[in-house]
C-alpha cells in the first residue's frame, strides 16, 4: 500500500446510504470491478476517494472535464486531510504520483504519443499504477475506451467506475463494451434516500407544451400531403406493379427462398403493397410465409412504414443486383428527392427525420421559455435562482436589434437572451454564461468589483442594447470568470442565467439553482440526466429548496399521441425518476408519473399548461408528497407493465375482476335453483295453460341468467387469462435462470408480483434479488412479450385446441437462453410445465425462418405499438 494514500481519513461520518456502499465493497472487489451507480449530488467523489484510499495502491483517476478533474482534488484535500495538504498527487500522466488527476482527452492523447501498444503499457508497469478509476464512465465509448480496455487486460488493472446514467441508449456494441471495461454494476445509490438523508433536494419534472408556427405547421402538412400523394400515384401506376411481379423475389421465389428469409420485411412489404393494388397472390408465395393450404390470411393494410420498406431496399439494398432496371429506379429515385423523402440512402415516408428535426427547433420554445421564466418569477420572486440551458451560442444573432427579436427563429444563448431581456420582468437579473461569450446587465460590474479587481477584465457594451455589457478576463485576472458568474448567481444578482450544456451541463455546481429549463435539442438521455441533476442539489442557505426542471416538446398537430419530439422526451423520462401527479402519490420514473394525457391535440395544449402552471405555483406540496412517499417504500424495484388489448375501464383495481367472479358463481347457484324450482312448480301444476306458461317464463328466465352468466364469465376470463399468462411467463423465465444457475440469491427469498391495474394494464415485478439479477429477469421478460422481432429460437405452442383449430401460436426465446440449444431446451422445459407442450424452433435455418416469418406477421399489428413498457418504483 502506497505511504501516502495511507495517511488519508475521511473527516466526517459516513450518511448511511454511503456506509452501506462500504459494507460491501470487500465482496464486490474480488473480481477487480468495483461499479457504482449514483445521482448528481450524492457523493460519488468522497466515495471513490475513499475506495482508493481503501485499496491503496497508485491509481489514475480520469475525469471528462478539466472542471470535473479539478474537484476530484478539491475534494480529496478538503475532506481527506487535516490540513488541507497533500502532495503525492499529479495533474500530468507523463509524471504520475501516488494519485494522478487527468481526463479521458489528455489520456487518449498520451496513448496516441506512443509508437506501439507495448511500451504504452510498459509505462504503467513503470510507474505501478495499478488502479483506474473512471468518473461519469457513461463517456467511454469508442476511442477513450479502447486505450483504457486494452490497458485493463494486458496490465490486470482494477476498475472502479463512478455514474450517474449508464449508457442503455446507446447501440447495443457500445453499451457492450461499457460493460466490459467497467463490469456489472455491483451497487447503486437511489434519489429516494438521497432525498431522506436530505442530501439531494425535494423536486418535479414538468413538460411544457406548445404547438408549431405556421409555417411549421404547413411544412409537416405539405410534407404528408406529398407522401400520401406519391403513395396514391404509386399504386396506381402499373409500371410499378409490373417491376414488382418481375422482381426476382416475387417471379422465381423458390430459387431465392434463403435470401428471401434474410429479408423478409422486404418481401412481406412486396406482397402487402401488390394486395394492396388489387394483384391476387398467388398461394403459393403465402406458404413461403408459413400459412397453410387452407388457412384465412388477413392482410395488414398498407402503411407508410412498408413503403418505407420496398423503396429502401430497392433504392439501396438491393440496387447493385437490380443495374438492369437501373434507368426506372434512377426516375423513381429523383423523384422521391424532389419531394425530400429520399436523402442520404434512407427513405423517410414517415418524417423521422424532416418533421422531428422542425419540432424540435420550433420557435415556438422560445414563447415557452420566456411564459416559464415570467411564470417563475411570478412563484419564487427574489428567491428565483433559473438556469437555461441549450446546444448552441449562435453569436451571429448578437448584433440584433432590441425591437427586432421577434425575428429570431432559432434555439440558442443569444436567441432566449433576447428574447427575455424584452419580455422578463427585472431583466437587470438577466445574465448569460458560455465558454465564449458572457453577457451581464451593467448595474452588476459593481459586485464584480467586490470579488475581484475590474481592471482584470475587458468590458464592451453591447451594440444593441448599451444596458448589457460583454465581460472577459485578461490574463492577469486571478479568478476565472466562470467562477465569478457563479458566485454572482449564488448571491442572487443574477437570477435568470443562461448557458450551453458542454459549459453548465456537467460538473457545474451552483446548488442555490431552484428552476431549470432544458432548451437542449441534441444529446442522449445520459446528457438530460447528468442536466437535471444541477436542479436537485441541496442548497445549505436554504433547506426548504424544492427544484422544478422544466422539459420543452412541441407536439404534431397531425398526430393525436403528439408526435415524435414528445416521443423522444417520452424515452428519455424512463431513466427520470420522481414524484408522481397522480391521485397515488408515489415515486417512480416514467412519463406516465405526470398524468399527461395518452392522446395530446392543439386544442388541448393551452389547458394542460396552465394545469402544469398550477403544479408549479405549490412547491410545498412537491415536498409534502416527496415526504409522504419516502416512507412508503425501502427500495427501487424494476416493474415491468404490459398493456392489455382489453379497452380502458373504469374500475378499481380488481374489483371488476373479483366482481366478475362473484357473479358468475351467482349465476350458476340462480340457474340451479330455477332447474329446481321448475321440477317443483311442474310437479304441483295440474292445468296445461299453467304449465306452458311457466315452462315459457322459467325458459326465458334460464336464458336471461344464462346470457349474464356468460357476460361475467367473459369478463373473467379476459381478465384472469392476461394476468395469469404475464405471472406463469414469469415464472417459467425464473425458473430457468435458476436451473441454469444465473441467480444466486436463494429462490426462497424470490417473490414474483403481478397484479392488474386499474387501466388495463398488467404489471410485474420481483422481490428479494440483487439489482444485476432484477435486471437480468426484466429484460427476459420483455423480449417474450413483445412482438416478435428476430430472436434464434421460437417455442410453437403444440396444445391440443391450437392443433385442432390449426392456429400457431408462437413464443419468443429470451436472448439470455439462445446462445446454446441446451439453454433453449431449459426454458422449453419450464414453459411446458405451466403452459401446454411446445415445439423448439431454430430460425436460423431455411424452415425456421418460415416459422419465424409467420410469427412475426401473425405481430404485425402490435409492430408499431408499445405492448410492454418497464418502469423504476420506490416500494
Amino acid at each position: 500500500m502506497s505511504d501516502a494514500i495511507k495517511k488519508l481519513r475521511f473527516k466526517y461520518d459516513w450518511r448511511p446510504y454511503q456506509d452501506k456502499i462500504l459494507t460491501n465493497f470487500s465482496a464486490h472487489i474480488e473480481d477487480n470491478h468495483f461499479h457504482i451507480v449514483a445521482p448528481p449530488g450524492s457523493g460519488k467523489t468522497i466515495l471513490g476517494i475513499e475506495i482508493l484510499r481503501r485499496i491503496g495502491k497508485r491509481t489514475l483517476v480520469l475525469a471528462p472535464t478539466l472542471t470535473i478533474r479539478n474537484q476530484w482534488k478539491d475534494r480529496l484535500t478538503n475532506f481527506f486531510t487535516e490540513d488541507a495538504c497533500f502532495e503525492d498527487v499529479s495533474f500530468s500522466i507523463q509524471k504520475p504520483a501516488a494519485i494522478t488527476f487527468a481526463t479521458y482527452q489528455g489520456l487518449h492523447r498520451f496513448f496516441k504519443s506512443f509508437e506501439s501498444k507495448t511500451t504504452y503499457f510498459d509505462f504503467f508497469k513503470e510507474h505501478g499504477i495499478e488502479v483506474l478509476l473512471l468518473d461519469e464512465a457513461h463517456h467511454l465509448k469508442n476511442a477513450w475506451w479502447k486505450c483504457l480496455y486494452d490497458l485493463k487486460e494486458t496490465h490486470l488493472q482494477t476498475v472502479i467506475a463512478l455514474t450517474a446514467t449508464p449508457p442503455y441508449d446507446s447501440d447495443r456494441s457500445e453499451i457492450q463494451k461499457y460493460f466490459k471495461l467497467c463490469g456489472e454494476i455491483d451497487d447503486e445509490i437511489v434519489v429516494p434516500d438521497l432525498v431522506k438523508e436530505q442530501n439531494l433536494c425535494p423536486h418535479q419534472d414538468f413538460i411544457y407544451l406548445s404547438t408549431p408556427e405556421d409555417d411549421e405547421i404547413k411544412l409537416i402538412t405539405d410534407f404528408k400531403r406529398k407522401v400520401n400523394g406519391f403513395i396514391n400515384s404509386i399504386q396506381k401506376d402499373s409500371e410499378f406493379s409490373s417491376f414488382l411481379q418481375e422482381h426476382r423475389f416475387y417471379k422465381t421465389t423458390e430459387i431465392h427462398l434463403e435470401e428471401i428469409y434474410k429479408y423478409s420485411d422486404f418481401f412481406s412489404a412486396m406482397l402487402i403493397f401488390l394486395h394492396r393494388t388489387g394483384i391476387l397472390i398467388p398461394k403459393e408465395k403465402l406458404y413461403i410465409l408459413g400459412f397453410n393450404e387452407d388457412e384465412h390470411i388477413e392482410f395488414p393494410s398498407l402503411s407508410n412504414e412498408w413503403v418505407e420498406i420496398l423503396f429502401q431496399f430497392l433504392l439501396v439494398t438491393d440496387r447493385e443486383t437490380l443495374l438492369t432496371h437501373e434507368p426506372y429506379l434512377s426516375t423513381i429515385e429523383k423523384r422521391l428527392r424532389k419531394l425530400a423523402i429520399f436523402s442520404k440512402n434512407k427513405v423517410d415516408l414517415t418524417g423521422n427525420e424532416i418533421l422531428y428535426k422542425s419540432l424540435n427547433n420550433s420557435p415556438s420554445k422560445l414563447k415557452s421559455i420566456t411564459k416559464i421564466v415570467r411564470q417563475e418569477q411570478k412563484n419564487l420572486a427574489e428567491n428565483l435562482r433559473c438556469v437555461i440551458l441549450t446546444d448552441y451560442i449562435r453569436k451571429e444573432y448578437l448584433a440584433t436589434a432590441s425591437d427586432a427579436y421577434e425575428d429570431i427563429q432559432k434555439i440558442g444563448v443569444i436567441p432566449i437572451f433576447y428574447h427575455l431581456k424584452n419580455q422578463i420582468f427585472y431583466p437587470k437579473s438577466l445574465a448569460v454564461l458560455s465558454g465564449s461569450i458572457v453577457l451581464i446587465h451593467h448595474t452588476i460590474l459593481e459586485y464584480v468589483a467586490e470579488i475581484d479587481t475590474i481592471e482584470n477584465y475587458q468590458i464592451s457594451y453591447l451594440k444593441s442594447d448599451h444596458n448589457f455589457v460583454t465581460i472577459a478576463s485578461k490574463s492577469s485576472s486571478q479568478k476565472n470568470i466562470v467562477e465569478i458568474i457563479t458566485e454572482l448567481f449564488e448571491k442572487g444578482h443574477i437570477k435568470v442565467l443562461i448557458g450551453t450544456k458542454s459549459l453548465l451541463g456537467e460538473g457545474w455546481d451552483a446548488p442555490s439553482i431552484n428552476s431549470l429549463i432544458l432548451a437542449s435539442t441534441v444529446g442522449s438521455f445520459v446528457t438530460s440526466n447528468q442536466m437535471r441533476g444541477r436542479a436537485m442539489r441541496i442548497h445549505q442557505n436554504n433547506l426548504k429548496k424544492v427544484g422544478i426542471i422544466w422539459h420543452l416538446a412541441c407536439i404534431d398537430p397531425t398526430d393525436k399521441y403528439g408526435g415524435k419530439d414528445l416521443k423522444i422526451l417520452k424515452r428519455r423520462f424512463s431513466s427520470f425518476l420522481g414524484i408522481t401527479n397522480t391521485e397515488d402519490i408515489g415515486i417512480e420514473s416514467g412519463m406516465s408519473r405526470l398524468d399527461l394525457p395518452a392522446t395530446i391535440f392543439p386544442k388541448d395544449v393551452e389547458t394542460l399548461n396552465i394545469r402544469t402552471f398550477h403544479q408549479s405555483e405549490n412547491r410545498a406540496f412537491i415536498a409534502e408528497k416527496w415526504e409522504k412517499s419516502i416512507f412508503k417504500g425501502k427500495r427501487m424495484q424494476d416493474e415491468l407493465v404490459y398493456l392489455t388489448s382489453l379497452k380502458e375501464r373504469s374500475f378499481n383495481k380488481r374489483a371488476t375482476y373479483v366482481k366478475a367472479i362473484t357473479y358468475g358463481f351467482t349465476s350458476v347457484f340462480f340457474i340451479i335453483l330455477f332447474i329446481l324450482a321448475s321440477f317443483i312448480l311442474l310437479y304441483f301444476a295440474k292445468q296445461q295453460k299453467v304449465t306452458l306458461f311457466l315452462y315459457t317464463g322459467l325458459a326465458f328466465l334460464f336464458i336471461w341468467v344464462l346470457f349474464r352468466f356468460y357476460q361475467s364469465f367473459k369478463t373473467h376470463l379476459r381478465f384472469s387469462l392476461v394476468d395469469n399468462t404475464v405471472h406463469y411467463t414469469a415464472l417459467t423465465i425464473l425458473r430457468s435462470l435458476y436451473e441454469l444457475e444465473l441467480f444466486t440469491t436463494p429462490y426462497n427469498k424470490v417473490k414474483i408480483k403481478t397484479k392488474l391495474t386499474s387501466i388495463s394494464e398488467v404489471t410485474c415485478s420481483i422481490e428479494g434479488v440483487t439489482k444485476l439479477e432484477s435486471t437480468i429477469f426484466m429484460s427476459a421478460l420483455n423480449s417474450t412479450l413483445q412482438p416478435i422481432e428476430s430472436p434464434r429460437y421460437l417455442l410453437l405452442d403444440r396444445s391440443w385446441i391450437h392443433r385442432k383449430l390449426k392456429i400457431d401460436r408462437f413464443i419468443s426465446v429470451p436472448e439470455i437462453f439462445s446462445s446454446h440449444k441446451e439453454k433453449a431446451l431449459v426454458f422449453q422445459k419450464h414453459w411446458n410445465r405451466y403452459f401446454h407442450t411446445s415445439e423448439l424452433i431454430y430460425t436460423r435455418t431455411v424452415s425456421g425462418r418460415k416459422k419465424l416469418l409467420k410469427a412475426r406477421l401473425q405481430h404485425i399489428k402490435n409492430a408499431n405499438k408499445k405492448t410492454v413498457k418497464k418502469k423504476e418504483v420506490w416500494r
